[in-house]
């Protein structure tokens, strides 16, 4: 009788430490899955939004979101900057460019730049070639693309580069195409408004330079096409911009006389 009841007793207690040992099994498991889901929910906070100055006289930072504010700083051609919020709808015009206020930061310091001289597209170094300047661009935007050709005749042989961008932007454009190929900083990006038909003459043009002018084609106040034409001793070259579609198309043409 002792026997059997050790028995019973030996398969009671036997049961009891496997349940408990499951028990906390399942209790670690448990906490492991309840671990990783707060893991899981965790987020890092979304990437800010990296815009460059693209005015060639650099572009003022100010206290408020209004051109008569204080000036904090200056911010020269070329600086990126990190954009805390974005003015979306147009709310002033500046030289003919339409933009917003954006609230930046700049050197540590917070403010507000209109964003009608900031871009998406970093700007050209100085004497980048434009086949360079494109397959960086292309590294973020794929739509980016470059091309050249060789024309004219032996003794007048000619070179044609052309560089898409995907905006839909003139003033964009504009500024890109005046690094890129080194027209007068002079020229101030022409106002959509105005003439059918205009022709600004280079006030300053360098020694030996026969024209320097900009030409400007517009329907109903909208641009149609800016060109930069160039001529001196035995070369000359004309820099188009127009609009195709989402994109603008960039293209230089240069002939040896």
């Amino acid at each position: 009788m002792k026997k059997v009841v050790f028995s019973i007793l030996t398969v009671a207690l036997v049961t009891l430490f496997v349940s408990c040992k499951n028990e906390t099994k399942d209790l670690q498991t448990d906490t492991t899955v309840n671990d990783l889901a707060i893991a899981d929910t965790s987020s890092e906070e979304p990437p800010k939004e990296f815009l460059y100055v693209i005015a060639h006289s650099g572009l003022s930072l100010r206290e408020f979101d209004n051109l008569n504010s204080e000036k904090l700083a200056v911010m020269p051609y070329g600086t990126k900057l990190k954009v805390i919020s974005a003015e979306d709808k147009p709310t002033m015009t500046v030289g003919g460019i339409k933009g917003g206020m954006d609230e930046v930061e700049f050197n540590h310091k917070k403010g507000f730049a209109f964003n009608g001289y900031l871009s998406k597209f970093f700007p050209p170094e100085q004497d980048i070639s434009a086949k360079a300047y494109a397959e960086e661009l292309q590294k973020l935007f794929p739509k980016v693309s470059y091309s050249e050709a060789t024309g004219g005749t032996a003794s007048r042989p000619s070179n044609t580069e052309t560089i898409m961008i995907p905006t839909t932007q003139w003033h964009e454009g504009f500024f890109i195409a005046q690094r890129l190929f080194d027209f007068p900083k002079e020229f101030s990006f022409p106002n959509p408004k105005g003439k059918d038909k205009q022709v600004i003459k280079d006030k300053m043009p360098k020694k030996n330079v026969w024209v320097s002018e900009l030409q400007i084609d517009r329907t109903n106040d909208e641009l149609q096409k800016i060109e930069y034409t160039y001529k001196a001793k035995r070369i000359s070259s004309t820099v188009s911009i127009t609009q195709e579609g989402d994109l603008m198309k960039i293209e230089k043409t240069e002939v040896v006389e």
